[in-house]
């Protein structure tokens, strides 16, 4: 529900941002913008004020009138980088999802490219569950954004383009060509987006060398840096057995194999933990996941990125209260670590099969590959771009094992290296999560990073 303090409606709020209606003044060199729908406003950084009208926008991944919604998402961001001055194309995947393509030439097209990728859908939110409206981009006295879509990822292009400001009115030039994407799907897994924009003859011809994607906050002084992601296998277990009347004893029922089944799957992460040293250990919360992060005797931190996990999401079963059923269905949602061999996790699984009882079956509703890593070795010089960069800047940077999916793992399977970063310390973990929030200082903070970052990359040295 919204707050009595909530920015005024999108439609007269959008009008003053986008068309120019509204008056500026200098503040400590900057130009900031107040909306003269509100003389009670506050001075506010354009870029802040951009960022939290891309909020408004309600895209969320095939939605009530999400098509209405990914059309407002995609006129946006042209809008944008029409006021930059940047060449832009629509790639039409579906009709129902476009792509906006920026792009940037370099002096030296012939190079390969570096694409900087994000995603303008989002997921749904329960709006009981937010302070303020999740969808009015409300900015409280600490300068904290709420809103769907701050941390994943909208935030994201707002940084890209706006250091792409920052760069054209000082005259940089890139030696190779850099191309924005805003796509739509990655809340869905991607499959109506990037998955089919790969198989485009346009991107073939964008000739991508390296990519951006998005990463996670970091409540620490640490910003992370994901290098790879583990694999999501969704399994359809079913476990048949005897039916009969609720008042009898029966042998070999489906809920007997059920038990032994879940006994084995829910002791793997026990028999995980039970192999580290709990030494002062840190929890925090991923998509409302406690998660805990481990350090191994005499070992690097151990991160959820690093361990394969598994959840029972889903159990069917039964007719009515007093018939024993004559079958079960459990859904695992099992997320594969790259350090580990997939091959002989799934045989496990099988062996639980067997152990269960005759008959059991198992069918993949999703079985993803083992996806590559990208190199964090200081050798590389796409790394070696990126964290001297981050290095100007004192970042603390932790290298991480993405522990759910993004768009990366599609680049990454293509061979191209692709690290998620989104450089948002100091902020809690709160994607998919009721009063998701940025603060506009570390949003800020973000543009001036990348306005480093995007010359650093796009001038890398190879020989291709």
């Amino acid at each position: 529900m919204a707050s009595a303090q909530s920015p005024p409606a999108k439609k007269s709020r959008s009008k003053a941002v986008l068309n120019g209606d509204s008056c500026t003044e200098a503040v400590n060199g900057k130009t900031c913008v107040q909306v003269a729908t509100n003389a009670d406003t506050p001075a506010e950084d354009p870029a802040v004020t951009l960022f939290r009208e891309y909020i408004r926008i309600p895209s969320i991944s095939r939605g009530d009138n999400y098509l209405q919604h990914y059309a407002e998402a995609v006129k946006f961001i042209q809008t944008v980088a029409d006021d930059i001055g940047l060449p832009h194309e629509l790639i039409e995947v579906t009709p129902a999802n476009k792509i906006v393509l920026i792009t940037v030439e370099g002096t030296h097209p012939e190079l390969k490219s570096v694409l900087l990728n994000s995603h303008y859908d989002v997921v749904p939110v329960f709006p009981d569950c937010w302070k303020y409206d999740a969808f009015a981009a409300h900015k409280d006295e600490n300068g904290d954004i709420y809103g769907r879509g701050t941390q994943d990822m909208k935030c994201c292009i707002i940084w890209h383009l706006e250091a792409l400001r920052r760069l054209k009115k000082s005259g940089v030039k890139f030696s190779r060509t850099l191309y924005i994407t805003a796509v739509p799907d990655e809340e869905m897994g991607g499959m109506l987006g990037m998955a089919l924009f790969i198989k485009t003859e346009r991107f073939k011809k964008m000739n991508v060398a390296f990519a951006l994607d998005e990463g996670l906050a970091n409540p620490t002084e640490a910003m992370s840096v994901y290098y790879g992601e583990r694999s999501a296998h969704w399994i359809e277990v079913t476990c048949p057995g005897n039916p009969g009347h609720g008042s009898r004893f029966i042998e070999n029922t489906a809920v007997e194999k059920v038990e032994k089944l879940l006994r084995q799957a829910l002791a793997l992460p026990t028999g995980a933990k039970d192999q580290v040293r709990m030494s002062n250990a840190t929890v925090h919360s991923v998509c409302g996941v406690c998660v805990t992060i481990y350090r191994l005797e005499g070992a690097p931190c151990l991160k959820l990125g690093d361990v394969t996990t598994i959840n029972v999401t889903e159990i069917h079963g039964g007719i009515t209260h007093n018939v024993v059923p004559n079958k079960f269905v459990v859904v695992l949602d099992m997320r594969f670590s790259p350090h580990e061999d997939h091959q002989e996790i799934l045989r496990m699984v099988q062996g639980w099969l067997d152990e269960a009882g005759e008959g059991c079956t198992l069918k993949f509703i999703q079985e993803s590959p083992k996806y590559p890593m990208t190199s964090t070795d200081d050798s590389d010089p796409w790394w070696r771009a990126f964290s001297t960069t981050c290095d100007k800047h004192s970042l603390k940077l932790e290298k991480e094992i993405f522990p759910a999916g993004t768009d990366s793992r599609y680049l990454r399977t293509l061979g191209i290296p692709c690290l998620g970063f989104s450089p948002l310390n100091h902020t809690p973990i709160l994607l998919h999560d009721h009063n998701e929030r940025l603060n506009e200082r570390v949003f800020l903070r973000g543009i001036d990073i990348f306005v480093d970052l995007l010359p650093a990359l796009c001038n890398v040295e190879t020989t291709v």
